[in-house]
């Protein structure tokens, strides 16, 4: 059942149903048709009721930041008892979103002690209605920018978690380059809906852990020229 605060999304669905019977309204018309269906005299009365009740208060943990493309479009949570943290999108602002907007947990670790190791960012994840996707990521910076960047999406296996999917372990393995200057890690939520992280671990593993981009992406030979081989 729809409330006040699917409001834009209502009104989209409505310009798109009219819009199959050759009937067209404005955006704006729609919205207004909205607010009077749930009993408001206009629009802006029923978009400050929406923003009033969608500033949910960040609750960041400790070492962790926020960012993003549209940060103010999300809320960060935490379960300090389970060790949980969450990333949603706040209610209302679904039809706003699209796949490609984001929010993300993140934290910057000085690389001093790291140079030269192999490392693995390991977490468990968890989707809850989520329409893009849910990926832990890993960049390693230099004085000049970015190093080394991975964040699964280029995986069809063992890559971002979608819809609904329950507790799902990720990990990123990366070489540190004596260059290095920081380590940045964390998580985001792509879309609308909610993203869960739990059991963070960054730890030094040995050579025979494969990494996820060997020499920043760059493979060692030509690979798959006839467009064959599956992942």
């Amino acid at each position: 059942m729809h409330t006040f605060m699917d409001a834009k999304l209502m009104a989209k669905l409505l310009r798109q149903a009219l819009a199959e019977r050759n009937v067209e309204v404005s955006h704006s018309d729609t919205l207004e048709m909205v607010a009077r269906q749930f009993g408001f005299a206009n629009w802006n009365i029923l978009s400050a009721k929406i923003e009033s009740a969608g500033t949910a208060t960040d609750t960041i943990p400790e070492g962790w930041s926020k960012s993003g493309n549209k940060p103010k479009a999300y809320t960060i949570s935490i379960d300090p008892r389970l060790g949980v943290a969450a990333i949603e999108s706040k209610p209302g602002t679904d039809a706003d979103l699209s796949d490609a907007d984001f929010c993300t947990l993140l934290q910057a670790v000085d690389a001093a002690g790291y140079r030269g190791k192999r490392l693995r960012l390991q977490c468990e994840l968890k989707a809850v209605n989520v329409s893009g996707g849910v990926t832990p990521w890993f960049r390693i910076d230099g004085p000049l920018g970015s190093l080394r960047f991975e964040n699964l999406e280029r995986y069809q296996a063992n890559g971002p978690i979608a819809q609904d999917t329950d507790w799902t372990m990720r990990s990123i393995t990366l070489d540190v380059p004596q260059e290095a200057t920081t380590l940045n890690f964390g998580f985001y939520l792509k879309g609308s809906g909610r993203g869960l992280v739990r059991a963070f671990k960054l730890e030094e593993v040995d050579g025979s852990t494969a990494l996820n981009t060997p020499d920043t992406g760059t493979l060692s030979k030509p690979t798959n020229l006839g467009f064959q081989d599956n992942y």
